[in-house]
């Protein structure tokens, strides 16, 4: 080596020992627990990022940022270290400039080659999060160097992954935008994701100018194998590749909003499309598209996509890899449900893969039913549906099965619009596949903030992704699996909307503590509200003191009358049947026993406006005909039946100076005077 040679590896080592020594400020507090733990919480022992520390004395850049510059750190903490298994880039976590939480830009250039940017989301909650990693708040350490250069550190939770190159690609690839992404794929590290099929449509409809647009926005990318279906990809039009678009808002899956509408590149007076994200239980995420507005090419309604690989930092924003195309609807029910099947083929858990495997579990007749069906509506369970306890030995059961899945199943196009059209005044009832089998629907709030509910054999489920549009209806996806009853007679009535006025009544007596009860089994006759609310027409004074806790009592010797108990149950097609064989049915109540008649008859008993009839059933009391609203609505402890008008008849009321007495009442009052008499004249 010349003598130039050893005095320019002289001068480095030295620089090098001098950037070791100076460094050391910021990097005693990466090396040395004890230390930074001094000021904090001491949990932050089990969070330390003391593996940071040999990450950085690896990287002499990194030393000199630290030595000779104001700096931003971000700091992944051990367990993040742990759960990461790819290559570790320090520099992409520094950048060259001091920001406090509060000073943190939208995004900040990172200090690794190219300068990739880092997005920087406050979100709703108040956390802050760099790319898809969380600051941890508590934990952040500001101090100044030896040079008098502010340097400030946050801990995050998780490793900062840039984008990946292949190892044998053959350009020099470094902070791409979004289309030299797309048109550098082969080179990148996708798991193996192919994006040519899109990538050759964007160019078609010449986009390209989408994807190179400077700023900060998210990308949506459907995968090759989304096209599968020959004539999908010829849909793909320039409308389509802007839905596909969140322009000037970087969304990382951590940072997101859950169903929080973004507008779309998609959006203008005749087309209106917005894009949101969701995540399951299971930690899956989903994104989907809801054209609001639509046109002859582009039908309203929501199209849902798994994000197969997410957060993968661009230039211009971050991309998402989807595993089919959002705004077209070009599917039927039958072949969205199948597609869960290629989902479960390449290790994906897609969003109804349970419901999905159930069907196909019990002989994929029910699938062939919904084939067959020119408009169809699916209520279909989420994957955490099919967790509950009690489903698990159903399962076995394919007979019961068969009748659960079928519940789920509407002969109609039945879409968010039009549920509250049919629950505008009341409760919307439509009937199911299953013979004699309604559900219910209800409609809570407005806009974006309404909650839809819907039962049906005893089981309450809300919507949680509503209108997930196919050629031939909708998908609903909802969080319990219907007919399975996971609550007692009491949870039930206190959670339905239809039966609040029995569950008030009930209270103010105590009567409703009894059906808590799992060692018994009750047949509860329970009128709906509507039916309180025609009792305020016909006894006006009864009705009204029936509601105010004064009169419990009385209000408990008639809902005694509407409950029936016994060793076992008795459903609506029990009750014909003896009435069949016995004329009039004596079912066991608290204090006596209620007789009645129950027929079956044909008519308009749920819907006045139905295009078809049906099959319902009434109940003959005290020669009062009461339409059954509800038949056979089961409970772990117990079965109710909704009916239209409460067993109650003017006899039964006796008012008298602004008091009123049922007959019941007066009956048992009464023995108890003779009872008090009989005690005096023997004592």
């Amino acid at each position: 080596m010349t003598s130039s040679g050893l005095r320019a590896a002289a001068a480095l080592l030295l620089l090098c020992a001098a950037t070791f020594a100076a460094a050391a400020e910021l990097s005693d507090k990466l090396r040395d627990d004890s230390e930074l733990s001094q000021s904090t919480a001491k949990s932050f022992r089990r969070l330390m990022p003391v593996r940071f520390y040999s990450q950085v004395e690896q990287n002499p850049i990194a030393n000199a940022t630290l030595t000779l510059r104001s700096c931003t750190i971000f700091v992944p903490t051990n367990e993040a270290f742990q759960r990461y298994k790819g290559s570790i880039h320090v520099l992409y976590h520094i950048t060259t400039a001091a920001f406090s939480k509060e000073q943190l830009p939208k995004s900040v250039s990172s200090d690794m080659e190219g300068n990739p940017p880092l997005y920087i989301t406050k979100n709703r909650n108040g956390d802050i999060y760099v790319n898809n990693a969380r600051i941890i708040p508590s934990l952040s350490v500001e101090m100044t160097n030896r040079e008098g250069k502010r340097q400030v550190m946050h801990i995050i939770d998780e490793v900062l992954q840039p984008l990946s190159v292949q190892k044998n690609a053959k350009d020099n690839i470094n902070n791409p935008d979004a289309m030299q992404f797309l048109q550098m794929a082969e080179q990148l590290e996708l798991n193996d994701f192919h994006l040519r099929t899109y990538r050759s449509q964007v160019t078609l409809a010449k986009k390209e100018s989408v994807y190179q647009s400077p700023g900060a926005h998210t990308f949506l990318i459907p995968i090759d194998e989304s096209f599968k279906l020959s004539a999908r990809s010829g849909l793909v039009d320039a409308k389509v590749i802007d839905g596909h678009v969140i322009p000037n808002t970087v969304i990382f899956t951590a940072a997101s909003q859950h169903d929080d509408p973004k507008t779309s590149a998609a959006f203008e007076d005749l087309l209106k499309v917005t894009v949101s994200f969701f995540k399951q239980k299971d930690g899956k995420m989903y994104v989907k598209s809801n054209t609001i507005v639509g046109d002859a090419k582009h039908r309203e309604g929501v199209v849902l996509a798994e994000i197969v690989k997410a957060n993968i930092p661009v230039q211009n924003g971050v991309v998402h890899l989807i595993h089919r195309p959002l705004m077209i609807i070009d599917t039927t029910v039958t072949d969205f449900l199948k597609s869960f099947k290629f989902l479960n083929e390449n290790g994906e858990n897609g969003a109804l893969r349970k419901f999905y495997e159930v069907i196909m579990d019990n002989g994929g007749e029910v699938l062939d039913d919904i084939t067959n069906l020119s408009e169809v509506t699916i209520l279909a369970p989420s994957n955490d549906a099919w967790n509950a306890s009690l489903i698990e030995n159903l399962l076995r059961n394919r007979k019961k099965m068969r009748e659960i899945l079928n519940m789920h199943i509407i002969r109609d196009r039945l879409n968010v619009d039009k549920i509250r059209q049919k629950n505008a005044n009341m409760i919307a009832q439509v009937p199911t596949v299953n013979n004699n089998t309604f559900l219910y629907f209800n409609v809570k709030g407005e806009g974006t903030d309404a909650v839809i509910t819907v039962e049906g054999g005893g089981v309450n489920a809300t919507i949680i992704q509503a209108d997930v549009a196919q050629t031939n209806g909708y998908v609903h996806i909802i969080d319990r699996v219907l007919g399975v009853p996971h609550t007692t007679v009491l949870g039930k009535l206190e959670s339905d909307p239809m039966m609040s006025d029995t569950y008030k009544m009930g209270q103010f007596s105590h009567f409703n503590d009894q059906l808590n009860n799992t060692q018994r089994r009750f047949t509860y006759f329970v009128p709906r509200d509507k039916g309180w609310q025609k009792t305020e027409l016909d006894y006006p004074s009864a009705h009204k003191k029936l509601f105010m806790p004064d009169f419990s009592y009385h209000s408990k010797s008639i809902l005694e009358r509407h409950l029936a108990i016994a060793d076992h149950v008795f459903t609506m097609k029990d009750l014909v049947q003896y009435s069949e064989q016995a004329g009039n049915v004596v079912l066991p109540t608290f204090r006596d026993s209620l007789q009645l008649r129950v027929e079956e008859e044909a008519g308009h008993l749920h819907d006045e406006n139905a295009s078809h009839e049906w099959t319902g059933y009434v109940i003959i009391w005290n020669y009062k005909k009461i339409n059954v609203y509800r038949p056979d609505v089961e409970c772990t402890n117990g079965i109710i039946h909704v009916i239209d008008y409460p067993l109650l008849e003017e006899k039964d009321v006796v008012v008298s100076g602004g008091s009123y007495l049922t007959e019941s009442s007066i009956c048992i009052i009464l023995a108890n005077l003779i009872m008090i008499t009989v005690a005096k004249i023997l004592n």
